[in-house]
């Protein structure tokens, strides 16, 4: 671990976390035109992810603040008051989508905005995982998060504390990555689901991953839980929800892709048919023509 400053003031963890929100960015914008993205829902997204990037973070600090005071009895916001990820997660989750959709309704037409967040939220699964392991690994240069004291070859010394601890933080983060890569298959794929997926491996991962932590993280009204251990419970329940939920907008989008491709077919019929009508038409009037010259012709060798 390394908690000491850098440069300009800023130490591993800021910089990691800074590392870890523009590869997100990047990844936004890398796989925006492969779903599909419309340019006005990207401008939308763009602009609604960075804002949840920058007031996720500082109400994480908010909630990280909250939990320090009820367990001392003070509340201060410094530079060591420290950031919870649940609170960014769904303080930053609040923000994008009240702008998401505030901003979007002015922005993009025949409601581009909703008809295209299933496709958002399949990219959001592997930003998230990519911003969330650097920071994980932030965690671990900061000496916060830390697992149970150990003495085994894995463990990774502590400076703050004087002894080795378990390095869960690394083991998170090598997990968060091989989730980014499950869910950038799948993008590459055509995949959905992936962020309901996200909330239910992380879920389950977070709540096991608890009891290997050593840090103080508070207690809850349940008090075999941590707050992350029920905070997961929920994450988990939410995923199965927002699964069915985006099943159920999968199966509306397929029986209104199957519709206009019918009225599509039914269009290029009628318009088939509107020129076969034509040329017959065409046809019959060029014969009528014959038929007159044909019928003055005799008239005048008759005459004649």
């Amino acid at each position: 671990m390394y908690p000491d400053e850098i440069f300009l003031g800023l130490d591993l963890y800021s910089i990691l976390i800074i590392v870890g929100c523009i590869l997100a960015i990047a990844y936004l914008r890398i796989f925006s035109g492969k779903v599909g993205l419309s340019n006005n829902v990207y401008n939308v997204t763009l602009f609604s992810g960075a804002a949840a990037i920058i007031g996720g973070y500082a109400l994480s600090v908010v909630v990280q603040a909250i939990y320090n005071w009820i367990e001392s009895g003070k509340f201060e916001l410094n530079r060591n008051t420290g950031a919870t990820f649940y609170g960014g997660l769904v303080c930053g989750a609040a923000i994008f989508f009240i702008i998401y959709f505030g901003v979007g309704h002015f922005m993009c037409k025949k409601k581009e905005n909703l008809r295209q967040l299933r496709l958002i939220t399949d990219i959001a699964a592997g930003a998230i995982a990519i911003a969330h392991a650097f920071g994980r690994i932030g965690c671990l240069t900061a000496g916060c998060c830390y697992g149970k004291k150990t003495e085994s070859w894995i463990g990774v010394y502590n400076v703050s504390l004087g002894y080795k601890t378990v390095p869960v933080q690394l083991f998170e983060s090598v997990f968060l990555m091989c989730l980014f890569v499950l869910f950038t298959i799948r993008l590459v794929k055509k995949k959905t689901y992936n962020l309901p997926m996200y909330m239910v491996f992380y879920g389950i991962w977070r709540f096991f991953i608890e009891y290997a932590r050593d840090d103080d993280r508070g207690a809850t009204i349940v008090r075999f839980l941590s707050p992350s251990q029920l905070t997961a419970v929920f994450m988990v329940t939410g995923g199965i929800i927002l699964f069915f939920i985006l099943k159920k907008a999968v199966a509306k989008e397929k029986e209104r892709a199957a519709m206009e491709e019918i009225e599509a077919q039914d269009f290029k019929i009628d318009e088939a048919d509107i020129r076969e009508e034509r040329k017959s038409e065409n046809s019959e009037a060029e014969i009528g023509e014959e038929t007159e010259k044909d019928v003055k012709t005799e008239d005048n060798k008759t005459d004649e």
